[in-house]
């Protein structure tokens, strides 16, 4: 990772920004849309509290809330001569503010190894609130403060205590006091679906990030950054303060100082799409890159599982992924057995797999092979195994069912991906872990589960949340099981979900087999599919109702607009594409009956440019997607220009025009007149009928129909 550009000077004086009066730290973010203040109340003769706000276009977005931490460090105290000491209440209570410092504006720009922009912008105001207590017991705290144009941050930050007095954190004292009316989409465990909520209605702790719909229209999110030794920490409602959150720590926290908590991000948005547009936030509160070699062996990719764990079976597997562009293969649970117990042993391959000759074979064929171990394996023998698996040829390892809740296992699975890296070891982390930049220091964690993807077999609605709520974080693997006959959602919505559902490591096709694959022409936007992209834009969408992104990587643009359960009529301007190009359109819509493939993707091609709207009729759980790729005139010659009207919108006029027949002229049962017309399923036909004309079907043949009688005549 390199890091170009330059700082831009600018003495970030308070004067220049707000008044000040030297107690309290108050930033704006460069562009002025995001404000923050810190300050401290007197609540009682013995207690000080620390509050702050931050607003959004001058609206509140977090009222006054309570900031701090909670410590209980007795037994260091007087283990190391510091027996004396008068206990506050809360250990936040006897400190006091004496001064803040403002430093100078920092504005960089920045290449990451791999993204979903090839270039981030690293652009904030700063400062910092310096506090200490007065009792002799040399404590202090400070509140490290950034502004963004995204959002803000802050942490807290524990300098060198010169008695080499332990800190042991109990409690996290941050509130998030909302405006009255806020509703939250929360789930309560990384894995878990989504329930949209009063702030009031959180009755148990629910994970970040968190997304907000504010009273004035506005959007939040509330989430956190490098968070590699810390513990887990999500929300709660406060059962004292109304719309108030309070954090919830999993653990304590043992530090030993100097030492910075993670950052805690407050972000605004006009529009939901906008903060996962802005979630490089996340990234630029992370440390740079630690791996010196990481262009030479970090590759993301797509991948592939292979289910049968024989050799036959991973040949045939190997050969599929060199046939469509598919660079990584990985053998699941049961490589190594027992897999889910202590006694399992990662070092031994079982009898049916000839883990030799089926690394060599992917060699060979250009594709790398990973293998899954369980966290039992990897707390017994991570050490002896990394360099191992390496020996073996292997390129990566997911790792399952792991506990990083607690500070013990925040700290030992991050110490892992960076032991995973001395051994030029890709890494995909499963199950609940959910990440907060760690990927930008060590790039070898491509990827991590913490999210309900499609092994639970989710519905649209809940796929159409996800990018505006756990998307945010950072990378995901949904698991796409293209052909499984448990899915919910069409396949062009799967299609879709490849591109919005970010991860540099895509996994394709997850309880999919080579024998699975019938010729399915749709097969060629898996081929051309990118994981990474030098561009991102979020074009529409709102959770729970409908998502459309589009990405670019060199001069080719992807996108995926996928609807809920039911069902979304999408406008799409291309105006993000290039005004001086023409581009082949391959389109792949849900083409109904009439496509004779199980997967009944229609694939269709046509010609664009950045002045045209394109129109899509989404089906329930449906989607599209859509690769732009520049042509020459000379090859445009053989493709239709687009006409404002995708082939299926077409087939579906004649279909409602014909219906519409039927229903007024003929006897015919509607259910009839379903199949007659192409519907296989005669509620779906009512609803396209109903979204079509307006009127239901029964409706439309109950109607008193004009007639010549009607209009005057005798």
């Amino acid at each position: 990772m390199k890091t170009i550009g330059s700082t831009i000077i600018m003495l970030a004086l308070a004067s220049s920004l707000f008044a000040d009066n030297g107690k309290e730290l108050k930033l704006a973010s460069p562009d002025g849309t995001h404000e923050i203040a810190f300050y401290q109340k007197q609540v009682s003769p013995a207690a000080n509290e620390l509050c702050y706000r931050v607003d959004y276009k001058s609206q509140p977005v977090v009222n006054e809330s309570r900031a701090g931490l909670e410590l209980d460090n007795r037994i260091w105290e007087m283990a190391l001569g510091a027996r004396n000491l008068k206990q506050p209440a809360c250990w936040m209570d006897n400190l006091e503010v004496d001064s803040v410092t403002y430093q100078p504006e920092t504005d960089i720009t920045w290449q990451p190894l791999y993204g979903e922009r090839s270039s981030v912008r690293d652009h904030y105001r700063t400062g910092t609130l310096y506090l200490s207590k007065k009792d002799n017991s040399v404590y202090r705290l400070n509140i490290e403060v950034r502004a963004y144009n995204e959002g803000v941050a802050f942490r807290y930050f524990f300098p060198e205590h010169p008695k080499a007095i332990f800190h042991k954190v109990v409690g996290d004292l941050t509130e998030y006091a909302l405006p009255a009316g806020t509703k939250a989409w929360t789930e309560q465990w990384a894995q878990a679906f989504f329930e949209r909520l009063n702030i009031d209605d959180i009755k148990h702790p629910v994970e970040r990030t968190l997304t907000f719909e504010l009273p004035n229209g506005k959007w939040a999110a509330l989430a956190d950054a490098d968070v590699d030794d810390w513990c887990l920490t999500k929300y709660l409602a406060s059962t004292d303060k109304k719309n108030t959150l309070t954090s919830v720590m999993y653990s304590p926290v043992d530090v030993v100082t100097y030492y910075a908590t993670p950052w805690k991000i407050v972000m605004a948005a006009d529009k939901p799409g906008e903060l996962l547009e802005h979630n490089d936030i996340i990234q630029n509160l992370n440390p740079p890159c630690e791996i010196a070699d990481a262009a030479a062996w970090v590759k993301p990719g797509k991948i592939m599982r292979e289910t049968t764990i024989t050799t036959e079976g991973a040949i045939a597997t190997i050969d599929f992924c060199a046939a469509h562009h598919i660079p990584y293969m990985l053998f699941d649970w049961q490589w190594y057995m027992p897999c889910t117990s202590h006694d399992g042993d990662a070092t031994k391959v079982v009898d049916k797999l000839d883990m030799p000759r089926v690394v060599a074979y992917g060699k060979e064929k250009g594709v790398g092979i990973w293998v899954y171990v369980n966290q039992h394996a990897l707390m017994k023998q991570m050490r002896e195994l990394f360099p191992l698996l390496r020996q073996w040829g292997i390129v990566g390892v997911k790792s399952g069912f792991v506990q990083y809740a607690s500070h013990r296992w925040a700290t030992w699975l991050h110490d892992m991906v960076r032991l995973a890296a001395e051994n030029h070891l890709l890494m995909n982390i499963h199950d609940e872990y959910r990440p907060s930049g760690f990927s930008r220091t060590y790039p070898n964690l491509l990827t991590q589960e913490g999210i309900c993807g499609n092994e639970e077999f989710p519905d649209a609605t809940h796929n159409v949340t996800l990018p505006f709520t756990r998307m945010i974080n950072g990378a995901a693997d949904y698991t796409i099981c293209y052909f499984d006959k448990r899915l919910k959602t069409t396949h062009a919505h799967q299609l879709a979900a490849s591109l919005v559902f970010y991860s540099p490591l895509q996994t394709i096709f997850w309880y999919d087999k080579p024998s699975f694959y019938h010729g399915e022409p749709e097969m060629e936007w898996f081929e051309n599919l990118q994981t990474v992209f030098d561009d991102t834009k979020v074009l529409d969408g709102a959770p729970g109702k409908n998502i459309t992104m589009a990405r670019r990587k060199g001069q080719e643009w992807f996108l995926g607009a996928m609807t809920n359960n039911e069902g979304s009529e999408e406008e799409i301007p291309l105006d993000f594409l290039d005004k001086n190009k023409v581009y082949l359109a391959s389109v792949y819509t849900d083409g109904g009956e009439k496509v004779k493939t199980r997967t009944q993707v229609e694939c269709s091609y046509l010609l664009v440019d950045a002045s045209m709207t394109m129109k899509f009729d989404l089906k329930p759980s449906g989607g599209a997607a859509v690769r732009f790729v520049p042509v020459e005139a000379k090859e445009a010659k053989g493709f239709k220009k687009y006409k404002g009207k995708t082939f299926t919108d077409l087939l579906t006029i004649r279909r409602m025009e014909a219906a519409k027949g039927f229903l007024l002229c003929t006897p015919m049962k509607i259910r009839e007149i379903s199949e007659k017309c192409g519907y296989s399923d005669q509620h779906y036909f009512s609803y396209c009928f109903k979204k079509y004309m307006g009127i239901s079907p029964n409706a439309l043949r109950q109607k008193p129909q004009e007639t010549e009688h009607s209009k005057g005549g005798v």
